[in-house]
């Protein structure tokens, strides 16, 4: 069992990759897409996979299915990269299921999305993230996406909720780095940067990682950013960022990252499909070019 006070650099991992879900024409689970997406994204430099995020597709994956993920990715990676199963909703009585399916299959630890759709307070969003919380032993990544969710996670809640054991990071998506900046400050709470088109920002101000879409394409590049930052070489960050440029916008910007991704993936030969399941479609090849030049 993980100790949830161990450094989140070892809990989660630095170079993590928000892993698409592969998938067969009909939307049934691709198994050999599966193998080598974990075997592509290890050997490029990822040591943690989000497993089952809005990446992967998590509004249409069961929770069965998300569980048989874990399980897989588990097994494959072994101790190379830490798994992390996503398994926040809007229902607490549901995510705690998630959870403890999730702990069951394998997972190192959790991903948890401020509840969507119904809009909690923040005193509910509280009472439901530790109640997640304590539904299993696993470390916990909140997950702060407002665009998403609806509610953002304000700093005063994430302040309260860094009190607790299982609670020790943050993937930020909010974009707000002062307020990141603040948190840092103020908890012991470990950042995550959730938008790929700031990760040198954010690591620049004190992000302990990345939780990349974009790292299902180039985690290698990702890894070398990290790196970057934490030698201080801000002039090698930057040109690692700026050789991303095109590629992030592409990827972020031309649609869904999901879709996106699983686009780029596909026409690279690590998946066999770009398939996804509605409401997404999937993008036409032409969206990938910019960033393929």
């Amino acid at each position: 069992m993980t100790d949830p006070q161990l450094p989140a650099n070892r809990l989660f991992g630095s170079n993590l990759v928000a892993m698409v879900t592969p998938m067969n024409p009909d939307g049934t689970i691709s198994e050999p897409g599966l193998a080598t997406l974990v075997d592509h994204l290890l050997a490029t430099g990822c040591d943690g996979i989000v497993v089952g995020g809005t990446t992967g597709e998590s509004p249409t994956v069961t929770i069965a299915e998300t569980a048989r993920l874990v399980r897989a990715v588990a097994a494959q990676s072994g101790s190379r990269a830490r798994v992390i199963a996503g398994v926040g909703t809007y229902d607490t009585a549901d995510s705690i299921r998630r959870a403890r399916e999730a702990e069951a299959a394998g997972a190192d630890a959790l991903l948890l999305v401020c509840p969507y759709y119904s809009r909690p307070t923040q005193a509910g969003v509280v009472a439901h993230c530790e109640a997640v919380a304590d539904a299993t032993e696993l470390p916990v990544m909140l997950y702060d996406v407002p665009a998403r969710a609806g509610t953002a996670l304000e700093k005063t809640t994430l302040v309260r909720l860094a009190g607790h054991p299982r609670i020790r990071a943050v993937k930020d998506a909010k974009g707000d780095l002062f307020e990141a900046m603040s948190v840092m400050a103020d908890t012991s709470l470990a950042y995550y940067c959730g938008i790929d088109e700031l990760n040198l920002a954010y690591l620049a101000c004190g992000a302990t990682g990345v939780v990349s879409v974009v790292g299902n394409l180039v985690a290698d590049r990702n890894a070398d950013l990290i790196g970057a930052v934490g030698a201080g070489d801000l002039d090698s960050a930057r040109a690692i960022q700026t050789s991303l440029l095109a590629l992030t916008d592409v990827v972020m910007r031309a649609s869904q990252g999901a879709v996106m991704a699983k686009a780029a993936l596909a026409a690279l030969g690590v998946i066999p499909y770009a398939a996804v399941r509605l409401p997404l479609v999937e993008s036409p090849t032409a969206h990938l070019q910019p960033g393929f030049r």
